[in-house]
């Protein structure tokens, strides 16, 4: 008789080799014109808007860069409109896209970190009331954000993050969601091979293509970065 355990833990493996993309997230509003107007605010692009008569209609809507869209509209969730919380908006530079945000007219939180504390409850997500005010000392990937919310008071987060976690992406891959984010990279990587040239005696790096590219890529895979 085969074991069933077995079975599962055949299915589980097979499971486990299946791309599995998320690509949508579904926000519940209100008003929907109101939440259609907030987010072309935002500069997001509109995907569609469609609608079967008076009792149901749907937009999806994709931010820059990003590989996952988020629908709204009418009878498109059972949740309470403004429930949805900590939704992550990962950007290369906090304070640009913060300014970006308040030239769109958005209200949104000073940057901060978190300190090392995570609590709540004024807000039920990741860093709650213990903000410590400015990015983080350091600017440490993954450790500086800033807030805001839409008319129905569903929570985003804005994440500053530069260099992933080792095993976050495929080493062999270099990929820039945008010509802002690569320029951003570029920034951070002149500002590190200044210091190299520093240490080399300050002579002129012939080779700064290939310190540039070895930067870029460690850089973007968390793995050790040139000196």
């Amino acid at each position: 008789m085969e074991n069933p355990k077995n079975e599962i833990a055949g299915d589980a493996a097979s499971a486990a080799k299946v791309d599995m993309k998320l690509e949508v997230v579904v926000i519940p509003v209100s008003d929907v014109d109101r939440a259609k107007a907030f987010y072309l605010k935002l500069g997001w692009r509109l995907d569609i808007d469609v609608a079967a008569g008076d009792d149901f209609r749907a937009m999806q809507f994709t931010p820059p860069g990003s590989g996952c869209s988020v629908i709204l509209g009418k009878n498109v969730t059972a949740a309470a409109p403004g429930s949805a919380q900590g939704l992550y908006l990962i950007v290369s530079d906090i304070e640009s896209a913060r300014n970006e945000l308040l030239r769109r007219g958005v209200q949104i939180s000073e940057v901060f970190h978190n300190g090392g504390v995570h609590v709540g409850p004024d807000e039920p997500y990741m860093f709650g009331r213990v903000r410590v005010s400015g990015p983080d000392s350091d600017r440490g990937s993954y450790r500086s954000f800033a807030s805001f919310t839409d008319p129905d008071g569903n929570g985003w987060l804005l994440q500053e993050v530069t260099t992933r976690l080792p095993g976050r992406i495929d080493s062999a891959t270099t990929t820039f969601a945008s010509a802002n984010d690569l320029a951003s990279a570029l920034r951070r990587t002149e500002a590190a091979h200044g210091e190299h040239e520093k240490r080399t005696g300050g002579q002129r790096d012939e080779n700064w293509p290939e310190w540039y590219a070895a930067y870029l890529v460690a850089e973007q895979a968390g793995t050790e970065l040139p000196t």
